[in-house]
């Protein structure tokens, strides 16, 4: 089976859309810079994400599951080695193993301790990797797992590219919110296109460190306004209140999504690692849009709203 790449006409996410990064030419690094206070009581799970326990297990109940609420959970998709093998793979990329791997940025609480960090530490630094899978062969061998590309096969019902592929992690007590937002705000698909994410934890995922949390009832209403706040997001009015559900998962589980999920991640506020890796897929004959089109939908332009 031929492996599912983009094609090179494809147009990639534009990393900095809703993060502001700054570079710092001292350390020459990127450093996020868009942390911010907000209440905590924006993640309020009421309840566990359906599980199914492997990816041999998903049945025809759990694709309708899937269509009908736009996510769902597999408990251990991955061996321990090949969670090990991705994340010796993020070890090295941030280490500058490969030199000629750009896209790290870092998180902003680690400017001020970044020059005393060595090469091998820098991983509990990091806020997000871009675009690794051709720079290294475990992590682009979990993004094209036989087993993960049918199960979004299946969901997407025709054949499938990788459109985009990162880490967003969370370091111990560095790690920062990620507010609630839809993908498909940030990719500029059309609205009919079907975009599936999937979602790899590396470490143990908790409701503490800053698992997934989700908004089902949300997605039913199809696109939500998005605006510049924290990040490009969801306005906290719209969430507050509602109850969430959580997607807690184990080194090796995964949780697919839908494009159009809302969801979000707290701080993490713990001593623990919550390193997470995320790939992204659509039909291979998806177009995208203009990013004029993209802001008519999403975006809070002309709209006579307010955050």
């Amino acid at each position: 089976m031929a492996t599912p790449t983009a094609p090179s006409t494809a147009v990639k996410p534009d990393p900095s859309v809703g993060t502001g990064i700054d570079f710092d030419s001292k350390s020459g690094a990127f450093f996020d810079t868009e942390a911010g206070a907000y209440a905590d009581a924006l993640y309020n799970p009421g309840s566990v994400a359906r599980s199914t326990p492997t990816l041999d297990t998903l049945s025809d109940d759990d694709f309708k599951f899937f269509a009908d609420n736009g996510y769902l959970t597999v408990a251990q998709a991955f061996t321990p080695a090949e969670v090990q093998t991705a994340i010796q793979g993020l070890i090295n990329l941030a280490a500058g193993k490969r030199p000629d791997f750009k896209e790290i940025i870092f998180e902003a609480k680690a400017r001020e301790v970044f020059p005393r960090v060595s090469l091998e530490e820098r991983l509990d630094y990091v806020r997000k990797l871009n675009e690794f899978v051709e720079y290294d062969e475990g992590l682009k061998a979990m993004g094209y797992h036989p087993k993960l590309l049918a199960a979004v096969r299946r969901i997407i019902g025709e054949d499938i590219v990788m459109y985009s592929n990162f880490a967003l992690l969370k370091p111990p007590r560095l790690g920062r919110e990620k507010p609630w937002h839809q993908d498909n705000a940030y990719f500029g698909f059309p609205l009919d296109t079907k975009v599936v994410g999937v979602w790899v934890a590396l470490d143990e995922a908790t409701v503490e460190n800053g698992c997934m949390q989700l908004l089902p009832e949300l997605r039913k209403r199809g696109a939500n306004l998005h605006f510049k706040r924290r990040d490009w997001q969801i306005c906290d009015n719209e969430i507050l209140g509602r109850r969430s559900v959580a997607a807690p998962l184990k080194p090796g589980g995964l949780l697919f999504f839908d494009g159009m999920l809302p969801h979000g991640t707290p701080e993490n506020r713990t001593d623990s690692r919550r390193r997470a890796v995320q790939f992204h897929f659509v039909s291979a004959r998806a177009k995208k849009g203009s990013e004029e089109e993209r802001l008519k939908v999403f975006g809070s332009e002309g709209k006579n709203v307010s955050c």
